[in-house]
């Protein structure tokens, strides 16, 4: 059964981080950093670098070959079929042919260039030889294949009606001849016109992989480098753009009726059900929605699904947020829990990578494997909150629960698209339903739960750090609307709201230019979604009870870590209903982020010591953090996400100057500013120390005093440290701590828990300046499992602790005289 372009992407990296070792018989060493190597020994690298070069490089020169061939023998019968067209007896129309045979003509051409081109390269090879731009052109005329994609199923339908009309052109189709490579004993095969139609689909995601081992192999200094860099970014959004479900045949199923339904989309989805939550595979087909799950079945025996219920697409209907009903009452899952899953998912990887490192047992690997997934499948299961409901005209109302608007508009999206055509009403017998349910293993294009559990251990593990991204501007509105953005990314199997642009009012090109901080845990793409601003509030949605913005367009790029992990800006445009949004992008590791660098002038206030900004003040409490406090409790205390969403870095940008040159206008700015850029000043300020506001130098006693069992140790060990810190640092740490509880109790309205905050602050509060001390940690996911997770543990103790005063404090000094 042929696979979507799609669902092969995913395998990428797979089939790359084992292809090449295995042609050169062997797994490829782990490499030291260049440094410490003889030169002999990277001139061999290099040596070894080119030839895998070639080797990838021959591989594709002969498989490009058998693709052209295959292009020739499907043009072949074109000319003699057009030739009748014109008689009394024609096979085909002329119609038909240009349906048929659509865009053929030019791929053939476009591939034929190409290999003429690379031929002699790869012929006569040496060590300076450049095909980079050979490569970047084949993608730029990626245009031609969008087209034959957009045409791929009307030619397949065609040409399957034509040949039960038409006997001569059956005969024709069913028994096309491809002459074999010019080394080969085999002259020729026999290929139907159907398979040979699918092979220009395949191809591109061929041309992608290829890129990506190239890139592998291709120092960075080779004038290749950044030509292929942008071949394969051009080939990757233009596989992601395409629609996924290309070949029907993969996605048929027959009716008892006779009529032919094809599976459209399916995935995972958490329903609400009895007032829990119950994680269900969803199914549309073409003329229905059938929600099912996976029965259990004894070892051996062939998976089965359970219908649960279906609606006909004719009956099913989308509530508006005014009709729709309160939804049933489900608890939501506290965020520590939530966050206290994380850390033990974190911490099991950690486990799983030692023990593999040190050739652990197997059975030792699974026992981890299997608490890893029980527990990535609770977060899956509790995590979403976005309500998606669904109603059939003739009865019930369904809801699911998901974590992204993105999956809602998605799921919504290809459902209007379906109901466009004329559909009818129908009930399955028990026979039918039977039949249907039963395609449903076989046809499904999701296989796996989606956590990182069942991913192949090989598998990009993502990106850790800050990724930059600048949001320029937007075209392509029909109308004048309220325009703004938010921007996703995945975190531990499901996406996460992180940024959002400012409205910009009543315009058909927006132009924003605002840049955002985004943190990467693990992450693989990045989503921006457009929206028109409703302003009207009779429009709120009484399961979340928000406000409903209309999604004008959304799109999604993959983090891939060869072409974001640069320090230059790379600049990209992201294609969404006929909408064009420009954005721009970099990533800064998170050993590269973490580094806490002091102020080299000491007149201002960012990366100067906070003992010395009081002095100079004269003040307990530094200037920049009572004003930011003070604004954010007057206009920011019930903003949603205040302190999780990005500010915009140019304005915290801007900020920043003001503050560390004293100007007397920063009341006035302060007050105009959007209030999470503030916030974000107020994060900056305390992440650019020079040391944390807890110290370096008791930073390993926090450390140990959080993971005392005892609460009396803990609480007699928490005190003794704050009393042990110098009297700025913890005055305004006092200061700062009563802050964040209040704002946590607007949570109801600004969604800003104890805990969300303490993520939020944790690190920059705590983070040491002396990163070099965490080199035996082997990753940079190893750093947020046993550092992070720390850190916000040790905030959230003080924030959850009854109040502290600062007298108090000193006054028991003589109470709690132990020693950490």
């Amino acid at each position: 059964m042929q696979k979507s372009v799609l669902q092969r992407l995913p395998r990428i990296t797979w089939q790359f981080t084992r292809g090449p070792a295995c042609q050169m018989g062997g797994s490829m060493p782990r490499e030291e950093p260049g440094w410490r190597k003889p030169l002999r020994q990277l001139e061999v690298e290099a040596g070894k670098g080119l030839e895998m070069r070639k080797l990838v490089l021959s591989g594709f020169l002969a498989s490009e070959e058998i693709y052209i061939n295959q292009l020739e023998a499907l043009l072949l019968p074109m000319k003699p079929l057009k030739a009748t067209a014109t008689t009394s007896q024609p096979v085909l129309t002329i119609q038909q042919i240009e349906t048929i045979f659509y865009k053929i003509q030019d791929i053939y051409e476009i591939h034929k260039e190409f290999y003429d081109n690379l031929c002699p390269k790869v012929q006569q090879w040496d060590s300076q030889v450049t095909m980079g731009h050979l490569f970047q052109k084949l993608a730029s005329q990626l245009g031609v294949y969008k087209a034959f994609v957009d045409n791929y199923k009307v030619a397949l339908e065609t040409a399957e009606k034509c040949s039960q009309s038409n006997n001569q052109f059956q005969k024709i189709s069913e028994e096309l001849k491809v002459k074999g490579p010019k080394d080969s004993k085999d002259s020729h095969t026999s290929v139907t016109m159907e398979a040979l139609l699918y092979k220009p689909i395949d191809r591109v995601t061929r041309s992608t992989l290829v890129l990506h081992d190239l890139l592998k192999h291709t120092p960075v200094d080779h004038p290749d480098y950044p030509l292929l860099q942008d071949a394969l970014r051009i080939s990757q959004n233009f596989l992601s753009s395409i629609n996924e479900d290309i070949d029907p045949r993969r996605t048929a199923v027959t009716t008892p009726k006779g009529e032919t339904r094809q599976l459209v989309k399916d995935g995972f989805l958490v329903e609400v059900s009895e007032s829990s939550r119950k994680l269900r595979h969803v199914f549309l087909f073409t003329d229905v929605l059938l929600c099912a799950k996976l029965k259990k079945t004894s070892a051996g025996k062939h998976q089965q699904y359970d219908c649960k219920w279906y609606i006909p697409l004719a009956d099913l209907v989308f509530p508006s947020p005014e009709e729709s009903e309160a939804s049933p009452q489900v608890h939501p899952f506290p965020d520590h829990e939530l966050e206290d899953m994380k850390m033990k998912i974190s911490a099991l990887k950690s486990e799983i990578q030692k023990e593999k490192a040190n050739k652990g047992q197997s059975r030792a690997i699974e026992r981890l494997k299997k608490k890893m997934f029980e527990n990535e499948f609770l977060l899956l299961l509790n995590s979403p909150t976005i309500p998606f409901r669904i109603h059939n005209r003739n009865g019930k109302s369904y809801l699911f629960l998901l974590s992204s608007d993105y999956e809602r508009s998605e799921w919504r999206e290809a459902i209007q698209k379906l109901q466009k055509k004329d559909l009818q009403a129908f009930v399955l017998s028990s026979v039918e339903l039977q039949v249907l349910t039963g395609s449903c293993f076989k046809l499904r294009t999701v296989h796996n739960i989606p956590v990182t559990s069942n991913k192949d251990d090989d598998e990009s593990p993502g990106l850790y750090g800050f990724l930059h991204v600048i949001v320029h501007s937007a075209k392509g509105f029909k109308q004048s609307a309220n325009l703004y953005c938010t921007l996703e990314v995945d975190s531990f199997g499901y996406f996460v709201s992180k940024a959002k642009t400012r409205v910009f009012r009543d315009t058909t090109e927006p132009k924003w230019d605002e840049e955002f901080e985004i943190e990467l845990e693990g992450s693989q793409s990045l989503r921006i979604l457009c929206y028109e601003k409703c302003y009207d509030k009779t429009k709120v949605n009484k399961d979340n009870n928000e406000i409903v913005d209309k999604i004008m367009g959304k799109g999604q790029i993959q983090l891939d870590p060869q072409t974001v992990e640069t320090k230059n800006w790379h600049t990209d445009v992201i294609e969404m209903n006929g909408i064009k949004v420009e954005f721009s992008m970099k990533f800064t590791s998170r050993d590269m982020s973490l580094k806490r660098t002091p102020s080299k002038k000491q007149t201002g206030v960012f990366g100067v010591k906070i003992s010395v900004v009081t002095k100079r003040e004269r003040s307990k409490v530094p200037y920049i953090v009572r004003q930011c406090v003070e604004e954010v409790e007057k206009r920011g205390i019930e903003e949603v996400g205040i302190y999780r969403i990005s500010g915009v870095a140019t304005d915290i940008q801007a900020l920043k100057a003001v503050f560390d040159a004293n100007n007397k206008d920063i009341l006035l700015m302060l007050s105009d500013m959007d209030i999470n850029a503030i916030a974000g000043t107020l994060k900056l300020y305390f992440r650019e120390l020079p040391e944390p506001l807890l110290t370096d130098r008791l930073y390993p006693a926090f450390m140990e005093g959080i993971a005392l069992s005892d609460p009396a140790a803990k609480e007699n060990c928490m005190m003794h440290l704050l009393r042990t810190l110098p009297d700025p640092n913890l005055i305004t740490f006092l200061f700062l701590l009563e802050h964040l509880k209040r704002v946590a109790e607007k949570e109801p309205v600004n969604k800003m828990s104890l805990h969300n905050l303490a993520t939020v602050f944790g690190p920059t509060l705590l983070r040491p300046s002396e990163v070099e001390s965490k080199a035996h940690l082997t990753s940079a996911a190893d750093i947020w499992s046993h550092d992070v997770m720390a850190q916000v543990q040790v905030l959230l103790y003080y924030l959850q602790h009854p109040p502290i005063s600062f007298a108090e404090l000193k006054r028991n000094t003589l109470y709690f005289s132990t020693d950490v």
